[in-house]
Order: structure tokens, then C-alpha cells, then sequence
């Protein structure tokens, strides 16, 4: 399913780094294994805000003490692996249940998701299955430029609410030619 959809996604960072991504260095992906949705370079869509918070967090885990920014981008979603459609995380069912037997049948320990309830941030479940199921579609040649995901996080904005104070949707693309191009924000809150 080609997306001819075009958004804006704020990537999180330092105030350096966002200098040198304004001024043509590229994007460099993220591969750690704890990534929500895999390998790729990450932006909060319609989240500056949010990309800010997560550079601020990020550096002070870190104890960075640069000044978080965040670079916003066009993005072009390409071939979208979205997991706001169900035909995705059906695919996504059928391909855990085999990533889960080639695990098996390697004698390797499944990965799982860790960390503070009820967020776990730590998912290595998922990105690794999510990694090993698109390489299993590319070897089928079946390519995804991106990939999408809506997130509840942060618990209830106010009590009794399934709103959540940190909801998000995220985008890893995997593709660089879907960054359009860069900008600064107008304001960063």
C-alpha cells in the first residue's frame, strides 16, 4: 500500500545535532534494540512538543547537558508498514508467530519488552520482531519505506479518563528519500 500522504514529524535531539541536520547532514538512523518500531530514523508526527520532551529526557538519562531541540521535517510515508490499519497488524500477528518458531528452531530466547509499568519503553520484543519480519518481507521483495505506530503513554490525563497524557503516533523511516526536507519549528514549547 503506497501512502501519497505527506506530513510533518519533529525529529528529538540536541541543539547541535539539529544545527548540523539544518545545515545537510543527514538523518543517522536509529538501530538500538529497544527501538519501538524498529530500525530507522524517528519523528513524533505533528509533535514538537513531544520531540523536545524526549531529546530533554534523552540527555538527561545520558547527563548530557546540551540543550534539547527538535528538527522538523516533510515526510513522504512511501510504502507504509501502519499499524493504525489492521491489515498490518494482522501481518504483524501471522509474522510473530513465525519469528517466534525461528526462534525456536535457533535456541534462542525470545526478546521481551522491559521497564516501568505499564509503558515498558524498553521494546525489544518489538523491535526485534518487527525488524526480523520486514527483512523476511524485503527478502520476498516486498520493501517498506516507513513505519507507523500509534502509542498510549503517560497514563490518564485526568481520573477515570482513556486519554492519555502521552499518546503519540511515530514514525521510523527506513527509507531517507521519504525526508522531503527539514525545518526549524517556529517555537518550540
Amino acid at each position: 500500500m503506497f501512502y501519497d500522504r505527506t506530513i510533518l514529524g519533529y525529529h528529538g535531539c540536541d541543539q547541535a545535532t539539529a544545527e548540523q541536520i539544518l545545515s545537510g547532514t543527514a538523518f543517522l538512523p536509529s538501530t538500538n534494540q529497544y527501538d519501538w518500531l524498529g530500525k530507522g530514523v524517528y519523528f513524533w508526527e505533528y509533535g514538537v512538543d513531544r520531540a523536545v520532551r524526549f531529546a530533554k529526557d534523552a540527555l538527561q538519562r545520558k547527563g548530557n547537558t546540551a540543550p534539547p531541540a527538535a528538527v522538523g521535517a516533510v515526510l513522504q510515508l512511501g510504502k507504509c508498514f501502519d499499524l493504525l490499519d489492521t491489515r498490518f497488524t494482522r501481518d504483524l500477528e501471522q509474522g510473530f508467530l513465525r519469528y517466534k518458531k525461528f526462534m525456536r528452531n535457533s535456541h534462542a530466547i525470545l526478546p521481551k519488552n522491559r521497564g516501568k509499568l505499564p509503558d515498558k519503553k524498553l521494546r525489544m520484543l518489538d523491535c526485534s520482531v518487527l525488524n526480523w519480519y520486514l527483512t523476511e518481507l524485503e527478502a520476498q521483495g516486498l520493501r517498506y519505506d516507513t513505519v507507523r505506530g500509534c502509542f498510549l503513554e503517560g497514563g490518564a490525563a485526568f481520573s477515570g479518563s482513556k486519554i492519555s497524557k502521552e499518546a503519540h503516533i511515530q514514525i521510523a523511516v527506513r527509507n531517507p528519500a521519504c525526508i522531503l526536507g527539514v525545518f526549524r519549528p517556529r517555537s518550540v514549547i
